[in-house]
This record gives C-alpha cells, structure tokens and sequence, in this order.
C-alpha cells in the first residue's frame, strides 16, 4: 500500500529534465549540421558537379539535304546532294591534373561514300572554364606549333551572356561568338550566339589541283589552297552550358597561289539532325535541373531548415529549465508533508508489537510458580 504524498523517485524523476536538456543541444548539433551541409553543397559539391565530366564521348552531326560539292576523284561540281559534316570528340582526364581533361576531336565531310575533308585535332580544356589549354601534345592536323585558345565547345555552367572566343581549327584563330538574345528550343531556354569568319586561307591546305579544273587554259597541275567563309551559330542552355543545337554556312573554295584559278569546293548550309537536338536538349535540361537544385533550392531548403532548429535551441533550454524546477519542488514537497502520515503509521505498529511482549513477560513467571508448587508437593506429600 503506497502512502499519501509518496512520489517515484531514481531515473524516472529527471527523465523529463535530462530529456529537454539533451533536446536543446541536439537542436544545436542538427543545426549546425544543416547550415554545414548547405554551404558545402553550395561552395564546394556545385563547384564540382559544374565542371565538365573527364570522360567524354560525343558525336555531333550537321547535315545538309541540298548541298554543292567538288568531287576531287573527277574534278566535277556536284549539286543537291546531301552531305553531313561528323565531329567525334573522345577523351578523358588529363594525366596528372583531374582539372582538366584531353579530347581527340575528328572532324569527316562526307556525302555518302564520297570522302570531301577530313581533320583530326587534340586539345587539352580545363573543365571549369571550358578553354583550351595549351599542354600535352596538343595540335591541329598534325601540326604541333600551333596554341588553340578560347572555348572548344561547352560553355562555363553559369556563365553570363557574354560575348566569347571559341577556337576554329581551321582557321587557326578564335574569333568571338557574340550573344544574339535568347530563345527556346526543344523546350529549353537557350542563348544563341552566332560567330563569322571572313575569307581565309586554310593553313597548310595546299594541293596539286589540275589547271583546267581551276578554269586555266593550260594543262598539267597548279598549286591551289582551300579557302574558308563561316557563318556559325549555337545555341546554348546557359545553367548547364552546354550545346542544345548548331547550325553552321559554309562556303569553301580553290585558289591559285595568285588568285587567278578558282573553284567553288564546298557550299552547305549546316544544321543539327532534329533527333540530336532532342537529345541534346533532353540532357542539357537534366543538368539544369541538377545544378540548381545543388546550388540553390537543396542550400536553401537545408539553410532555413537549420536555422529554426537552431533557433528552437533557447526554446529547449528554457523549458528544460522550467522542468527541472518543477520537478525539485515536486520533490520537496514529499518531504515536508509526508512526516506525520510516516511517522504515525511506525507508532502504532511499535505499540503493537510491544503489547504481546509484555503479556508473555507477565505469563511467564507465573507458570515458573506453579510447576514449582507442584514439583514440592510432590516431593513433601
């Protein structure tokens, strides 16, 4: 039977208090690891995730159904014929700096089996900025003197809408893509930037060219140079900055040394295979998607979230406090009221203990006396 006032005391008396104190400083931990945790996904993950991918293997493909071109194995203009230029860019990261990355690009013109150019290249990007680096073998068709510069084919991730180079090997230099606006294609927001190149002579393009073909009245061979007029223009999904679509006006040509024999060499006008730039558009929006939600929306979520629970700290201690007061003068309490009701019930049960040790002290002497009396009277009849 539990008394009155009586209250459980040991480890189920401070459970409460222990509890709100652990609360407040667990509140402090999660905080503090929430606001951690934001700032390394926006200061250091994004950072890393922005950078180019080291591996690489893309194929971009332009076409044109309706193209003109020169068939060098009979020196004869061939006109509506479709003709797609392939650019195969495979690589992976540079040795000894992960910061960058080597790409061997290989560019074809073909229509069908007919073989119109070709060049192969390698260059060092770093993968933030997405320029060439002038390291490691790089070179343009064998030619290692040459210094490739400005972008090679994605943009920085988060770039502004700036006007930049990017590089063409053909011509050796890189003139500047100049923003054109924005627009939207595939269903992506995208930026287009358009690039010219004015006429130029092809380095290192020459080549024994029949006389005739140039319209010389003379036979045998002549010298003759490839000149290139380039209209080019990308559009570019600015978050991830990649490429989404490019469209290319080409127009290349044949020329003596002293510009007297001339020959139309190539004329198409260029653009992306409508399921390409589905495809591209289709990836450019996942890293959108993936980049934002790592440099805003996840920092921001987990930055408000850390600071309620940080703020719900003082709001912990102070009810902690509260409960460890309330539980010392629960536990004073006891004491003060409780005396009377312990002591009264240890009376009584003291006084019934002591009566019947009083009655036997009393019953005993007297059957002494008289098992004495009757042992005598035995003995003296």
């Amino acid at each position: 039977m539990t008394a009155p006032g009586w209250r459980p005391e040991g480890p189920r008396r401070h459970t409460g208090a222990v509890l709100a104190r652990n609360g407040a400083v667990l509140a402090v931990a999660a905080g503090v690891f929430l606001l951690t945790a934001a700032l390394m996904l926006r200061f250091y993950a994004y950072d890393r995730l922005a950078l180019i991918e080291p591996r690489t293997d893309l194929q971009l493909r332009l076409v044109d159904e309706q193209a003109d071109y020169l068939d060098t194995s009979t020196w004869e203009t061939v006109e509506d014929r479709k003709v797609q230029r392939t650019t195969e860019i495979s690589g992976g990261a540079a040795a000894g700096n992960p910061d960058w990355a080597t790409w061997r690009m290989s560019v074809d013109t073909s229509s069908g089996s007919a073989m119109i150019g070709h060049m192969d290249r390698r260059v060092v990007v770093d993968r933030a900025t997405g320029r060439a680096v002038n390291c490691c073998g790089e070179h343009v068709g064998g030619d290692r003197a040459v210094r490739q510069a400005g972008l090679v084919l994605y943009w920085p991730a988060g770039a502004d809408a700036g006007d930049r180079p990017l590089y063409v090997a053909e011509a050796r230099s890189a003139p500047p893509m100049r923003y054109q606006g924005g627009e939207e294609v595939a269903g992506v927001p995208v930026r287009r930037y358009t690039q010219t190149v004015p006429d130029t002579q092809v380095p290192d393009s020459s080549r024994p060219v029949p006389a005739d073909a140039l319209g010389l009245e003379r036979s045998g061979t002549v010298e003759a140079s490839r000149w290139l007029e380039l209209e080019r223009t990308y559009w570019i999904e600015p978050v991830s900055g990649r490429l989404v679509a490019a469209e290319e006006s080409r127009r290349e040509t044949l020329r003596t040394e002293d510009g007297r024999g001339e020959r139309l060499f190539l004329d198409a006008d260029l653009e992306t295979a409508p399921a390409q730039v589905a495809a591209f558009a289709e990836d450019a929006a996942g890293r959108r998607t993936t980049l934002r939600a790592v440099r805003t929306w996840a920092p921001a979520g987990l930055g408000a979230l850390g600071g309620l629970v940080l703020a719900s700290a003082p709001l912990l201690a102070l009810r902690a406090a509260r409960r460890a007061e309330e539980e010392e003068e629960e536990g004073e309490r006891p004491e003060q009221e409780g005396e009377p009701a312990d002591t009264a019930p240890a009376g009584a049960a003291g006084a019934r203990r002591s009566a019947p040790l009083a009655q036997d002290e009393e019953e005993v002497p007297g059957d002494d006396l008289a098992h004495t009396r009757n042992g005598h009277d035995r003995l003296h009849p």
